[in-house]
């Protein structure tokens, strides 16, 4: 078996793992290149909405698990570390699929990854799979800590908080990966998945500093898919960085000249 064969073996496997669906660079990727001026006031409901409902669905799952695991605790017929394993899958599941929680469109693709221009540094489409993995692994581990400091309790302020970023990192998801807003992507993963990281893991850091050190790998991660994001916003005509309303007037790239366009690019 050849080099690019297990390649595509292990690409094959953590996308599966991660529900990454590899995008077809032939197609066309439409971006917008004007606006009106405005205001989506529509998709501003419903990214506001959709994101408060997953919290609030999230919370409750935490509520559900918290009443198990107190059973669970209180019989005797199970195991002392059963409660705890059961913990861990239960974060595995909500750090890796936190998105079957949520109203919205949280389709992972590559798609639009692979058609935007892109800066010369930026990584190849299948790190970033595997760099979320290792983060849901650490997030699982450093969750399962601050559950243990919290006497195995689910409805706390740090747990909390863990459902509202992953809830926020599902919605800018939506916008950048589905409904491609490179714009407003920009202020929506710096207000979001990156700022509510650094919370989540300051009072890790306060409530376990095990914890807090191991999930402070997310909060560098993000700032480079921060960067990132920036960079893609400048590269492929800078639109505004707010939810107007796309116009028709579009720019088509195929796959080939969407590469083509990347190799001229530099920082």
């Amino acid at each position: 078996m050849n080099k690019s064969q297990n390649r595509g073996i292990v690409e094959q496997f953590v996308n599966t793992v991660m529900g990454v669906k590899s995008g077809n660079q032939q197609q066309s990727l439409n971006t917008s290149i004007a606006t009106t001026q405005k205001l989506d006031i529509r998709a501003v409901l419903v990214y506001t909405l959709g994101t408060i409902l997953q919290i609030l669905v999230m919370i409750l799952v935490l509520l559900g698990m918290e009443k198990l695991v107190i059973f669970i605790d209180n019989n005797y017929s199970f195991s002392s570390w059963f409660s705890t394993l059961l913990t861990g899958l239960f974060f595995a599941i909500l750090s890796i699929r936190s998105r079957i929680f949520s109203l919205l469109d949280n389709t992972r693709s590559r798609q639009t990854y692979d058609q935007v221009i892109r800066p010369r540094w930026s990584p190849p489409p299948l790190a970033f799979p595997i760099v979320w993995m290792i983060i849901a692994v650490l997030r699982v581990i450093s969750s399962v800590l601050v559950w243990q400091q919290m006497n195995h309790q689910f409805l706390v302020l740090p747990l909390i908080l863990f459902v509202v970023h992953l809830a926020l990192g599902d919605t800018w998801n939506t916008i950048f990966t589905v409904e491609r807003r490179l714009g407003a992507a920009v202020p929506v993963v710096i207000l979001g998945p990156w700022l509510s990281a650094v919370v989540v893991t300051a009072i890790y850091w306060q409530t376990n500093p095990i914890a807090g050190m191991t999930l402070s790998f997310s909060c560098v991660w993000l700032t480079v898919a921060a960067v990132l994001v920036f960079r893609i916003w400048q590269l492929n005509g800078s639109e505004p960085l707010d939810l107007l309303q796309k116009s028709v007037r579009q720019i088509r790239f195929g796959g080939d000249e969407a590469r083509n366009c990347r190799e001229q690019q530099s920082d």
